[in-house]
């Protein structure tokens, strides 16, 4: 039996507990009401309002006479707006047995969106059964459930390429990062920033249920920037309908006057539409053949072959070393080093001029001057045009190679032979240039300046005075339309109230004796060119067709476009 003195210790025990517990308990509502209050709101406010971000639409890319190239078209959406209900009576699933004939979807018989469609039901919350339907499925929505409460129709917008695969390469794609589209190649991904807008906000109240009550716009949604490009739409199309069918190669038209490009085309191309869903790594290999995704204007390299020599003999007049009204006679072949030199006509052209020369692509001049120039001359000289140094394009794009002695050095640890020299004066060698920088090697040639080539209609017009005669340049135009009168373009010559200065190339990819292991190792064929007709801008054309054979496939293509291209300014201008 307890003494009263232990009762009353214990009573003392208990009290005192007591006493701390309700300490505690005070002091911890006296800390949540007063030191977490703020949080506290926030929180509660979190579990009534939500934050919804609003997609704003891509800007348009259009040509330079505001035809659109690229844009948005909008898609339609069907939603279920769950009505808390436990269960889907019998009208429910009758509706949904009907919309999903409408949109070829048998909801009630897909556990997984019956299951999904059920929890909406249940908690209020709206999902999406359809998208991007049809305008026809959403005639017959609206005319069988014009006001149910718990159909929904949304629409959105989707990045549309209405030209599908033309101008690809300079128009670019979009690709998903996370659930945002953003531009990953070509005009997409430089100007980003400009054509992705700014998304817009809205505060929506809802209910226990999740249901919307109230909803407030916070900040509006604003489309991006349209993008004016100097592309001409009518002739980007007609390009890409004369370019030769599986070949790979470029076709360039450029303003030589303010280096506006008017149409591009670089094959294989791509169609940009694919890319707006995801695509299987089966599918994606499959996109690989050929190297599709790259610019061959822009960023690949070839020989030039005999364009090069328009560069040579800039440098032999230039420099003095031969006259004007130098003559050659061409035997098919030239002696040097203890072996043989040979023209592209093996038989021999005879006595020659120097515009005959070039007009005939013919190679013993042009030995005949490899034998006493010096490889860095000519390095220099083909810098003053333009070549091996890039274009300042706002795309990227190679360097291309212009040998000389230090470069040979450098990367091989070898000296420069005599005899390396009489291959670059006919373009062959180490030599690699780039379309657009041949573009704008040829239109220097007219202009007297080199400009670079521009792609959007606001950018300034840059020009680089070309340190060549005046003399030379009028030698290099008179050879250049003496090609298309007596020489290897006479094939386009009878083209009416039209004016070619041409130069052809047939460019040698490896040895001669290759030819026959496949079409990989046949030349590359060139047609390069400067043409005015009546009253409308000069053009620069250049064309590269890959493993050809030679340039007369390039010609052949040059005559269609150039008819075509008459029509066109006929038609439309």
């Amino acid at each position: 039996m307890q003494t009263p003195i232990q009762i009353s210790l214990k009573i003392s025990h208990i009290l005192y507990f007591f006493a701390v517990l309700f300490t505690t308990i005070s002091a911890r509502l006296i800390y949540m009401q007063i030191h977490l209050s703020n949080e506290y709101l926030i929180q509660s406010t979190k579990n009534y309002s939500r934050l919804e971000q609003v997609t704003s639409p891509r800007g348009n890319i259009t040509d330079a006479y505001g035809n659109l190239l690229v844009t948005n078209r909008p898609i339609v959406h069907i939603y279920w707006q769950g009505a808390a209900d436990i269960q889907l009576n019998q009208a429910t699933r009758d509706t949904l047995h009907n919309l999903g004939q409408i949109l070829e979807q048998p909801f009630l018989e897909n556990d997984t969106v019956l299951t999904q469609i059920k929890r909406a039901n249940r908690y209020c919350q709206k999902i999406r059964l359809a998208s991007d339907i049809t305008f026809e499925q959403l005639s017959k929505i609206k005319e069988q459930f014009p006001n149910h409460p718990a159909i929904i129709v949304g629409t959105d917008f989707e990045r549309f390429y209405p030209h599908n695969s033309y101008a690809s390469h300079i128009l670019g794609y979009l690709g998903r990062i996370n659930v945002e589209s953003i531009g990953q190649m070509g005009l997409e991904k430089l100007h980003e920033d400009a054509l992705k807008g700014n998304p817009g906000i809205i505060l929506k109240t809802i209910n226990s249920l999740g249901a919307n009550l109230v909803q407030l716009e916070l900040k509006k949604a604003l489309s991006g920037s349209t993008i004016q490009t100097t592309i001409d739409l009518p002739l980007q199309n007609l390009v890409e309908q004369i370019f030769p069918e599986d070949v790979a190669g470029t076709i360039v038209i450029m303003n030589p006057a303010d280096g506006a490009l008017r149409a591009i085309v670089s094959r294989p191309n791509f169609n940009p539409n694919i890319f707006l869903h995801p695509i299987t790594a089966q599918n994606w290999n499959s996109l690989q053949k050929n190297q599709p995704f790259l610019n061959r204007a822009f960023k690949a390299c070839y020989p030039p072959g005999s364009i090069f020599k328009l560069i040579t003999i800039s440098a032999a007049l230039e420099q003095r070393l031969i006259q004007h009204s130098e003559k050659t006679c061409c035997r098919g072949y030239l002696r040097f080093g203890g072996r043989k030199y040979w023209c592209s006509n093996r038989d021999g052209h005879g006595e020659l001029s120097i515009h005959e020369s070039i007009a005939k692509s013919c190679n013993i001049l042009f030995f005949k001057i490899g034998k006493k120039i010096d490889i860095d001359l000519l390095h220099s000289y083909a810098n003053k045009f333009g070549l091996g140094t890039k274009t300042g394009i706002t795309f990227s794009e190679e360097q291309g190679l212009i040998p000389s002695r230090l470069w040979k050095k450098t990367t091989k640890n070898e000296s420069w032979w005599q005899g390396e020299t009489l291959s670059v004066t006919i373009g062959q060698s180490f030599l690699q240039v780039t379309p657009i920088q041949v573009a704008r090697m040829i239109g220097s040639i007219f202009t007297g300046y080199l400009v670079t080539p521009r792609i959007l209609l606001k950018e300034p017009v840059v020009k680089q005075p070309l340190d060549i005669s005046p003399e030379t340049r009028q030698l290099l135009r008179e050879t250049m339309e003496l090609t298309i009168q007596q020489g290897t373009g006479q094939s386009v010559k009878n083209i009416r109230d039209i004016t070619i200065h041409a130069k052809t190339s047939t460019a040698q990819t490896s040895c001669l004796s290759k030819r026959e292991l496949g079409t990989q190792y046949l030349e590359h064929g060139w047609f390069v060119s400067h043409i005015s007709y009546k009253h409308h801008d000069p053009i620069i054309l250049i064309i590269l067709l890959e493993n050809v054979g030679s340039s007369r496939v390039a010609t052949r293509t040059a005559k269609d476009l150039l008819l075509g291209y008459k029509k066109l300014m006929d038609q439309t201008r």
